[in-house]
């Protein structure tokens, strides 16, 4: 198999190749920090063996609780925020068919999201949908008492014990949670549901290869094994062992903390893939919740090309110069379309007669990255060799390798997210939750 590549020569320019080579020994410092657990934020490193240390029959149990579900069920509604939903969303929107939910004969569920907003609508809509449907729930909360979470399960739970029975229904919900206490955990052990455990040392924004991602992507029917493969390869060639040189997420790590010092605050992450467009959600969370701490952080925002060239276009090419791209761009499509000819040419296409839409669109990521560069646009360049699960478990293993490796380098703690936490105290205080008494006073006097 390939190994996905980095290629940072159009970043340069704005940099050069001496300064990024200058992070070296900072870059392997800083993943030997990684390696030996001497950093900020080392009581949530468990991502970093992950793919390597799971076990036979941790994947076989995953693979026949995926296979109960799909037979007893046509839809399943996984209930997660953050990194509890993002990453599962990301892989199973970059390899599903773009139209199978559409279709009326499915080999597999479908899945649908929830516990990710407060919408009102968005779950009475979510409801209605259900109403008819033979539909089971993924739980997944190390906690049990996040709010959108927690009130989309209270919701979704009335309606599957409702539909079924309470004893059916038990049969129909999995908990993926701590393993030994919260409110998910105590009520699931209480029913009786089938659990998966979240391991303490992974935080969410790293835990798609746990049961948390790995039990829905087994359920839409995506090899989970070939995924925790490409994961394993790409733990072993971003090893502490491995030269910068050839250590793709060091070299990751050290271009855009370097492009940061130059002055470029923005990094947006480009495809040209339709179907990547939720990997690019997951990113922006697991760079953002990580590196945006003591006033510091390179800001993760992301489009979708060429579609976004023609909203956003004009302020890449032409607006303040403070961003940088990286681009994903896919080798290889799995289907072939050709350009027909056409006899009367009113859209004057017929020079493209005879090309595959992808060569036409590959000239378009090219004369994009070109055009950008030329208006002052660093370029990074990540080369996916196909989309499959393999290559799939790669990339996410490299971001989280290059978020860790690069978040100690910009002397943060990549690990932890206290920003995170102030809108809830409001929230709480607002609702006049019991114990927010103090905090609802204080808030009431500046309204």
């Amino acid at each position: 198999m390939k190994t996905i590549g980095l290629d940072i020569n159009k970043a340069l320019g704005a940099i050069t190749k001496e300064q990024v080579y200058a992070w070296e020994g900072k870059a392997n410092a800083c993943n030997a920090l990684l390696e030996n657990g001497n950093g900020a934020g080392n009581d949530f490193l468990g991502w970093m063996h992950l793919p390597s240390s799971i076990t036979e029959a941790e994947l076989a149990d995953i693979e026949d609780t995926a296979r109960i579900l799909r037979s007893q069920c046509e839809v399943i509604v996984t209930i997660g925020i953050g990194g509890s939903y993002l990453g599962t969303k990301a892989v199973i929107e970059a390899l599903n068919n773009s139209f199978d939910w559409l279709q009326a004969k499915r080999e597999n569920p479908v899945l649908v999201y929830a516990g990710h907003n407060i919408g009102e609508d968005y779950l009475y809509e979510l409801t209605e949908y259900l109403k008819g449907k033979r539909f089971g729930i993924i739980n997944i909360s190390k906690s049990g008492t996040t709010t959108e979470p927690a009130l989309a399960f209270r919701i979704l739970k009335k309606q599957l014990e409702d539909t079924l029975g309470k004893e059916e229904a038990k049969q129909r919900i999995v908990a993926i949670t701590d393993a030994r206490k919260g409110a998910l955990r105590t009520l699931a052990d209480q029913e009786g549901y089938k659990t998966f455990i979240i391991p303490d040392n992974v935080g969410g924004r790293f835990s798609v290869l746990t049961p948390v991602g790995l039990l829905p992507i087994a359920v839409a029917g995506i090899s989970i094994r070939e995924l925790v493969a490409g994961a394993v390869s790409m733990e072993k060639a971003t090893d502490v062992s491995v030269p910068f040189a050839e250590n793709l997420a060091a070299i990751y790590a050290a271009t855009r903390n370097e492009l940061y010092k130059s002055g470029k605050k923005i990094e947006i992450l480009a495809n040209f893939h339709p179907k990547l467009h939720y990997i690019a959600e997951w990113w922006k969370q697991l760079y953002g919740e990580s590196e945006g701490k003591d006033g510091k952080g390179i800001f993760p925002a992301s489009v979708d090309l060429t579609t976004d060239l023609h909203s956003m276009g004009q302020w890449i090419q032409d607006g303040e110069r403070t961003i940088f791209e990286t681009v994903i761009s896919v080798e290889t499509p799995d289907h072939k379309v050709e350009v027909p000819m056409d006899e009367a040419d009113l859209d004057g296409l017929n020079f493209l007669a005879g090309k595959r839409v992808d060569e036409v669109n590959k000239m378009a990521e090219l004369g994009t990255q070109l055009a950008h560069v030329d208006g002052g646009v660093p370029n990074i360049k990540i080369t996916l060799p196909e989309v499959n699960p393999y290559y799939i478990g790669q990339l996410f293993y490299f971001f989280e390798r290059g978020c860790g490796i690069s978040g100690y380098m910009l002397e943060v703690n990549p690990f932890d997210q206290p920003g995170v936490e102030a809108y809830k105290k409001n929230m709480f205080a607002l609702l006049n939750k019991p114990g927010f008494e103090k905090e609802s006073e204080a808030i009431r006097a500046k309204l």
